[in-house]
């Protein structure tokens, strides 16, 4: 391809919004039923929801796998335990071969069964009643279906008041023939009256005997990835739970996941050497002695997030599938004896917390730079791996796709900031001699959490018309251990804000950034970070505009009842007790310093985000001085984080009609958002 001549910003590219709101999420939750592959998948040209998928036996040339949608729109496989959701489904195959799904319908969050092998299905029919508090009152996430007993145990979690925090959680036993949709004295609770029952739970894992249960759980102010307990209990005939107590975790060890070995010992992650790494224990051995299974300086986990994540799989031989990595996370099996770990085949760099296992099979979701996330299959025996379900597919020539670097920058003292950065690209433009590109800093939200090296084609919608991206994994993030993660540690809105603007700073200092061209944006924990850096004195002058969606903007309203339960003690550790440091929640909020911002920005919130409520968004628009330019787009139907296809358009095209206007790009391809 001849190239042209062009400013950065102005180039021509058909990575276009509606293709990026069409690859907008990714496969989740899988899970073997029968030796068969099921999972969920995002439909945003179909509101958003989640559809239940299953892939078919491989039976070669003659009859190849094939993707089904288990259950049609709307049905809508997903649900709001914690807000965030959790593993909404769970499968089994009866003796006959057939299998029973056990599901979360988003729209009531009640608890579904549904056969579809079963000559003609009958429609899926409610196993849990309708909250008498308020609708959707009644969450279910993170299941087992045991058919033996004829129930689902699995996490229940009840809104039983008006605030964000009234909440309960327990572990609950939910008949399978269906006989508690209208009578919820037939749900039996497992574990969870009494002093644990605010605590956060995860699902009960059921040891190979049935003889057992484990669980995790953390009480506030903790927040998963600082502290958790390991919690087993005996499993009696009558499937009770007796005999409950921790077995491993404290105040200052996090562990976000736990299974049974097929030996009927416990494998679990910890951090207590400040990475999480695997450990081995048996519960019922009398001195609870742990074994740290492969000590490394990486992770073999992440926060937990959302319940019910896998990074971990134990296989029937006795090996152990991880995920594992400094940074990005690779797929490898561990022998468990030896510590011997071995990576498994492919270019895909990152994998997420969705593994499963079917004989000597493993399944996960994987992806790297030039391919998005799809499902990828291991073969223990033979060590081949395979594209078998979401196969990546290039809507356009991959040319257009960014070529990102790993970078370490310089922070504050000398400290390590990790990110990515992904110049722009063009297969058919370069830029004018001299003339320095425009660059986004990308604030991740969380923040405990971080970004993926992935292809993602909203960096390529930008990068492609010349515009950089700079993904900042700042200090707080996961994946470099407890270390860096406590960074963050009272220091929200100072550390975070540093690192974004270090790497904004090197970037145009070593000339790959116009300084006068360069924007920040994020969403949730990452719209504090764009506001704060809007409104931080120690940033005056470094960004020409921001980009905030369904941000945090005032930390005494979010920590007053604002938010969620979940989160709702979050800022004690990100920013310290309110009641001791009342003037550092204000004077690190945006919402008192909006008369600090001089530069245009765009807002975006959907109306009916209840993690981060719109309420924050209209005060600080009541306090931002008339004269400086900005728009507000807000979304009926779009919580936290947005999800249907035209809300995606929507607020893509409008980030770059505020970098055209004032980066002065002068681009007419992109509907004008009025500032």
């Amino acid at each position: 391809m001849a190239t042209a001549t062009a400013p950065h910003g102005t180039w021509p590219s058909p990575i276009d919004a509606p293709l990026v709101a069409a690859h907008d999420g990714r496969p989740e939750y899988l899970g073997a039923v029968g030796g068969e592959l099921w999972w969920t998948e995002p439909r945003p040209e179909e509101g958003g929801r989640r559809a239940l998928m299953r892939l078919s036996p491989d039976g070669g040339p003659a009859a190849p796998a094939v993707e089904r949608t288990v259950l049609p729109a709307p049905w809508n496989v997903r649900n709001r335990v914690i807000e965030y959701g959790g593993l909404p489904w769970a499968g089994a195959a009866r003796p006959d071969g057939s299998p029973v799904v056990a599901f979360t319908h988003f729209d009531d969050q009640r608890l579904y069964a549904y056969e579809p092998d079963n000559g003609s299905p009958e429609p899926p029919r409610p196993l849990t009643p309708v909250s008498e508090v308020t609708d959707g009152g009644l969450r279910w996430c993170d299941p087992v279906l045991l058919l033996d007993r004829g129930e689902v145990w699995c996490v229940l979690e009840e809104l039983t008041g008006p605030r964000p925090t009234d909440v309960r959680r327990m572990l609950a036993a939910v008949p399978l023939d269906g006989s508690a949709a209208e009578d919820r004295s037939r749900i039996r609770v497992l574990t969870g009256e009494g002093p644990d029952a605010n605590r956060f739970v995860t699902g009960p894992r059921v040891s190979p005997d049935g003889r057992h249960a484990v669980w995790i759980a953390w009480d506030h102010p903790a927040m998963p990835w600082d502290g958790t307990e390991l919690k087993v209990a005996r499993v009696t005939a009558q499937g009770t739970f007796e005999d409950v107590r921790a077995v491993a975790g404290g105040p200052e060890e996090s562990i976000p996941q736990v299974e049974w070995a097929p030996d009927g010992r416990l494998l679990f992650v910890s951090d207590t050497t400040g990475w999480w790494n695997l450990h081995r224990l048996d519960p019922t051995a009398p001195d609870g002695a742990r074994t740290e299974l492969c000590p490394r300086e990486e992770e073999f986990a992440a926060g937990v997030w959302r319940i019910g994540g896998k990074w971990f799989e134990p296989l029937p031989n006795g090996l152990v599938a991880v995920l594992h990595g400094r940074g990005s996370m690779v797929l490898g099996i561990l022998d468990p004896e030896t510590g011997d770990l071995v990576d498994a085949p492919g270019a895909w760099s990152e994998w997420g917390p969705a593994l499963a296992a079917a004989d000597t099979r493993i399944f996960g979701v994987a992806a790297g730079p030039r391919t998005a996330y799809e499902i990828v299959e291991l073969d223990t025996g033979t060590g081949h791996s395979r594209v078998v379900a979401c196969g990546h597919t290039d809507d356009v020539d991959p040319a257009y796709y960014p070529e990102p670097l790993v970078r370490t920058f310089t922070g504050p003292g000398g400290r390590d900031i990790h990110a990515h950065l992904y110049p722009p690209h063009h297969p058919g433009f370069t830029a004018p001699a001299g003339d320095l590109p425009p660059y986004v800093i990308w604030a991740h939200g969380g923040p405990t959490s971080r970004s993926p090296l992935v292809l993602d084609l909203e960096i390529a919608y930008f990068t492609s018309r010349g515009i950089g991206v700079a993904e900042v994994n700042y200090g707080g993030s996961t994946g470099y251990g407890r270390e860096y993660r406590n960074r963050l540690r009272e220091q929200w809105g100072v550390v975070d804000v540093e690192d974004c603007a270090a790497v904004a700073r090197a970037l145009a200092e070593e000339g790959s950034a116009d300084p006068a061209r360069l924007a920040i944006r994020g969403g949730s924990a990452g719209g504090w970070t764009t506001a704060a850096s809007l409104t931080s004195p120690a940033t005056e002058g470094l960004y020409a505009c921001g980009t905030i969606s369904y941000p945090i903007l005032d930390l005494e309203g979010w920590a007053t009842g604002e938010t969620h339960d979940f989160e709702s003690q979050y800022l004690e550790s990100l920013v310290g007790p309110l009641e001791q440091h009342r003037e550092r929640y204000r004077e690190r909020s945006p919402m008192h310093h909006a008369d600090r911002v001089t530069v245009p920005f765009l807002l975006l919130q959907g109306l009916d985000d209840v993690i981060c409520p719109p309420v924050q968004c209209e005060r600080f628009l009541q306090q931002t001085a008339d004269t400086v330019p900005h728009a507000y787009l807000a979304f009926e139907g779009e919580g936290h984080g947005f999800r249907r296809a035209d809300t995606i358009i929507r607020a893509v095209e409008a980030e770059l009609s505020l970098y055209s206007q004032v980066f002065g790009l002068g681009r007419e391809d992109v509907g004008r958002v009025e500032l």
